[in-house]
């Protein structure tokens, strides 16, 4: 690629983040961060931990997005001066490390466009996973494990911490479901978009004639709940059973009944959780579940008597939101936004964010946002 292309992709960048930078109100943004890291410092903050709790969690979201942003302006703005060095050096390699850097900031660019599209009320939270096996039999609990480690991967990739709560192991091979939380800025809303069912058609490992089945599993996506919250749930419409945690684990674990599983009565949701030394800290990580899980459905409830108000006809993040087909040929298709990719393996092994964009776009109503996706080459 010639000096002059390199350059003209770096202005069109710069209109592109201009673009974006005027959605995220980066004034407002400095001036809450200027606010709440000055409430974040009053020596007392600590004996309301409710409010405490809302302060450090806006701060850290509000900081997390003003430090991409200004990074990723600084980091385009040294591109032109690194292709003149390069270039005056008539360096080959360190013109290829210019473009490089290019591709990157580009990506990087493109990630932060579609974190403006993530406006929800909870969007910006961390999120709770629970993955599940279907139908299929051995073959579901193993696509649900083989889920369970696409998401794991794509964490890793993004450098999202992940904590797992709870895993279920099915007796052949595989999980019968797994619930893990997601620590990240905007983890809900990014991630949301793979809510549903995904469905796997290959040869079976487990069929001593080879022959293709499909099998299926689902994904919720619900976010993190706040104190501020206020989810109330009686104590009286629970009940809590206790049992010897199972799966891999040290003394302590599997020794002692410090297991936890909550059942909400009123709704029928059961939660669990094992992965804690004690019986009580179990107990409060599983109301925590619990509370997240509540508010998602009562989020359910409001925006299906709103689309009853409305006559909402259209579709749903209901089954079978993506195919994933290992035989007779190899594709991954989102059957909601029709994005598809030829490589089984890649998607995987974590690579999903091509399907988290078109989802979070597909999900935006087209009249957002004009123009803003057209000035980012996302070939």
């Amino acid at each position: 690629m010639a000096a002059r292309e390199y350059l003209e992709e770096v202005n069109a960048l710069r209109v592109t983040l201009s673009a974006i930078e005027q959605v995220l109100n980066l004034p407002k943004l400095e001036a809450d961060f200027k606010t709440l890291e000055a409430e974040a410092s009053e020596p007392n903050l600590w004996d309301d931990p409710e409010k405490a709790q809302v302060v450090t969690s806006k701060l850290s979201r509000v900081q997390a997005t003003l430090n991409k942003s200004n990074t990723i302006r600084r980091r385009l703005e040294d591109i032109p001066l690194l292709l003149e060095l390069a270039q005056g050096e008539k360096d080959a390699s360190a013109v290829a490390d210019a473009g490089n850097e290019l591709d990157d900031v580009t990506r990087a660019i493109r990630e932060l466009e579609v974190q403006t599209l993530l406006s929800g009320e909870y969007d910006d939270r961390d999120c709770l996973i629970t993955i599940r096996s279907e139908a299929g039999g051995v073959e579901a609990a193993d696509w649900a494990q083989m889920l369970m480690r696409m998401y794991l991967r794509y964490c890793e990739r993004h450098n999202f911490k992940v904590d797992a709560l709870e895993t279920s192991h099915a007796e052949e091979a595989g999980i019968k479901s797994t619930t893990f939380r997601v620590y990240a800025p905007y983890a809900y809303g990014t991630l949301s978009v793979e809510q549903g069912t995904h469905r796997l058609v290959r040869i079976s490992p487990f069929d001593s004639q080879s022959r293709r089945h499909t099998s299926f599993a689902g994904v919720e996506v619900v976010p993190v709940v706040e104190q501020s919250d206020h989810i109330v749930i009686d104590e009286k419409e629970l009940r809590v059973d206790v049992y010897r945690s199972s799966g891999p684990g040290g003394q302590g674990v599997n020794t002692t009944d410090s297991a936890v599983r909550i059942t909400h009565l009123p709704t029928g949701i059961v939660v669990s959780c094992q992965n804690e030394r004690s019986q009580i800290q179990n107990k409060a990580t599983a109301m925590a579940v619990l509370q997240s899980k509540l508010l998602a459905r009562r989020r359910q409830e409001e925006r299906a008597r709103l689309d009853a108000l409305k006559g909402d006809n259209s579709g749903s993040w209901g089954n079978q939101m993506r195919s994933y087909v290992l035989a007779p040929y190899q594709m991954v298709k989102d059957l909601r936004t029709d994005f598809e990719v030829g490589n089984p393996s890649a998607v995987l092994d974590g690579e999903i964010d091509g399907f988290i964009e078109a989802g979070i776009k597909w999900r935006k109503s087209p009249d957002k946002f004009v123009g803003l996706n057209e000035l980012v080459n996302v070939n």
